[in-house]
């Protein structure tokens, strides 16, 4: 069904521009221009006029742990070893299919409210098979947020047996995902070797083996932590970054998650290799991980885009938030205000994100999903307006994003969620703590 979106300003093209409208079909943008030439042009078409707004591109959440959001505000202002074993380790044991079906509708559900349309879940308690994964997707589904399953290949046995598969497994229930999925539009399937530290060598290798198979990037985590470093050094003689190389994994596929600790010698290889960042700035600090050097991966080439992490190590969700903390983050690092702008961290958060998943959003432009927000131009965070882009990377409140469209459907209208309303996922997730005071 065709639908004409109109508001006061549209976002596109790198500019704001006034009078525009957007005619959207079949979920994907058809074509965009002045108001007045596609009325016109398109007569009888229903039309979805958004006045006092403006329409900007969703953002996309390029890491998460859907999971994590149930363990939000457990185990805070720990050392990361700590935090990931009282939190991490200590409740996922306790979670069934239901509880992360829950901790999904509220990750996601977040998420679409602060303007996120489309995520990538690096999803890792499997339980020996798919319908915790399938948990997660119908939660995707059932919210209508665009989805990016990044399925985790996790073989280290320190880790809850929750977490683990052997090599075979984890290389055919992800291949079966995929095949599955195919086809949909609102479901990717991509495999995601955990990490150096999590992952054997030959469980890495399975993974972008797979990837290369189903013409999909793959995702990992790289040198989070400098136990992380130092351990790849004592085991393997490199480090993160030329072990993976060595493995013959650095290549443009490659999503790596944080990037910390690297040394030039690893920035300029993944820079010459094409390899992508999936950079998550609130929950580095909060983790006290580091910092990563945003500036010199650009200018070695490397492409970045903006993830949140999970709920339990940020502990927001939100992109537009993470493009105000990227900037801000390397300034102060560097002491340079000039060091990265705000066209960098808002196309990091958007068409970067969506270039780096191999996917057609991030940016209104024709053949594109149409995955758009509506922002309230009266939101005093916004003002003056005349520092509008501005305003929106480096002020906006989340109380400023009003309606989310993916897909070209309405799944959140007037600050609402209206697919799954929120006081019924805060009731779940109510009753599912019930039910664990008991256990």
């Amino acid at each position: 069904m065709r639908t004409i979106f109109t508001a006061d300003l549209i976002y596109s093209m790198d500019r704001f521009a006034s009078n525009q409208a957007i005619l959207v079909n079949n979920g994907k943008i058809e074509d965009i221009g002045t108001k007045d030439e596609l009325l016109a042009k398109y007569n009888g078409i229903q039309v979805k006029s958004f006045k006092g707004k403006a329409i900007v591109p969703g953002t996309i959440n390029a890491h998460n742990h859907s999971f994590q959001s149930l363990l939000r505000g457990i185990a805070i202002d720990r050392p990361f070893l700590e935090w990931r074993s009282e939190a991490l380790y200590r409740y996922t044991p306790l979670f069934d299919e239901e509880a992360i079906y829950t901790g999904a509708l509220l990750a996601f559900g977040e998420m679409l409210k602060y303007g996120v349309t489309t995520v990538s879940d690096f999803f890792y308690i499997h339980h020996d098979g798919t319908a915790y994964d399938e948990a997660v997707i119908q939660a995707a589904k059932d919210l209508g947020i665009r989805f990016v399953l990044a399925r985790t290949m996790y073989d280290w046995d320190g880790a809850p047996v929750a977490y683990r598969e052997s090599i075979e497994n984890a290389v055919e229930r992800t291949r079966y995902l995929a095949k599955k999925y195919q086809g949909d539009p609102m479901v990717t399937i991509h495999p995601a070797p955990h990490s150096p530290h999590a992952a054997s060598p030959e469980m890495i290798q399975a993974g972008h083996r797979l990837a290369v198979e189903l013409d999909t990037p793959f995702h990992i985590h790289v040198a989070e932590e400098m136990f992380e470093v130092e351990e790849t050094l004592q085991k393997y003689g490199h480090r993160p970054v030329h072990y993976l190389d060595s493995l013959g994994v650095v290549d443009d596929r490659m999503i790596a998650i944080h990037l910390v600790w690297l040394e030039d010698s690893e920035i300029s290889l993944l820079g010459e290799r094409q390899a992508s960042l999936a950079y998550c700035p609130s929950s580095n600090m909060f983790l006290a991980d580091g910092v990563t050097r945003i500036p010199d991966l650009l200018q070695e080439g490397v492409r970045i885009s903006l993830g949140t992490d999970g709920g339990c190590s940020n502990n927001r969700i939100s992109v537009f938030e993470e493009m105000r903390m990227c900037a801000l983050l390397q300034k102060v690092t560097r002491l340079d205000g000039t060091c990265i702008t705000a066209n960098q961290v808002y196309q990091m958060g958007t068409k970067m994100g969506g270039e780096i998943l191999r996917l057609p959003i991030g940016s209104l432009e024709k053949g594109y999903c149409a995955d758009f927000v509506t922002l309230d131009l009266n939101d005093l965070s916004l003002s003056p307006k005349t520092e509008l882009f501005a305003n929106m990377v480096y002020s906006l409140q989340p109380n400023a994003i009003c309606d989310v469209i993916v897909d070209g459907k309405i799944v959140k209208e007037n600050g609402k969620l209206i697919t799954v309303p929120e006081n019924e996922i805060v009731k779940k997730v109510d009753e599912l703590f019930d039910k664990l005071k008991s256990i």
